[in-house]
């Protein structure tokens, strides 16, 4: 099982593909949405929002996986959640987009949510956390945060194109960053062909 979260930053689009792709893959899927990225992505995706399972909501009104049965969202405050767990048996867990705000509490052992926890428990079981972090310019403190986080076990994956691949929309460039972190985890796709292919 591979958890997606989503943090309240530009770019919740990287998240929901992630989930796509995942699922499509036959993954089992666990979703997070935090509390600042409901706003975020009612603007961004224009979907009408569901506050109990947002997720869930955005993955059925999209409509690019038929069957949802390997999906699972948790409420953010949610600590009964497994994935809260180290005893749970996820693989994986990625933040696209990851906030400042939560970068900084996942580079400093800050779990106050279901998010931070779960990257907390990623990172003490030694499990892959992926960090996409959304700003632009970072300053020094959110590039120390990078440090801390990338010196406890996180990958950060910031979402660059691969200019080489010739995107021609938003959609292109969305679909090789989401490729990009299927890379890492270890996951085949066809959204981009890789140098050489």
């Amino acid at each position: 099982m591979i958890v997606v979260a989503i943090t309240g930053a530009s770019g919740p689009i990287i998240g929901i593909r992630l989930m796509e792709e995942l699922l499509k893959g036959g993954e089992a899927v666990t979703g997070i949405a935090s509390k600042g990225s409901l706003k975020i992505m009612e603007h961004e995706i224009s979907c009408p929002i569901s506050d109990s399972f947002p997720l869930s909501g955005i993955l059925e009104q999209r409509g690019n996986v038929a069957d949802l049965t390997n999906f699972r969202e948790y409420d953010n405050k949610n600590f009964n959640a497994s994935c809260a767990s180290g005893t749970s048996a996820f693989e994986s867990i990625v933040v696209a987009p990851c906030s400042m705000k939560s970068l900084s509490a996942i580079a400093n052992g800050y779990a106050d949510n279901l998010i931070t926890r779960a990257c907390d428990v990623a990172l003490k079981e030694r499990k892959r956390c992926i960090i996409v972090p959304r700003e632009t310019p970072f300053n020094l403190i959110h590039l120390e945060n990078m440090r801390k986080a990338t010196l406890a076990g996180a990958v950060i994956a910031p979402p660059i194109p691969g200019f080489y691949t010739m995107p021609q929309t938003a959609a292109d460039i969305v679909d090789f960053v989401v490729g990009k972190i299927l890379n890492l985890l270890g996951k085949r796709h066809d959204l981009f062909k890789g140098w050489g292919e």
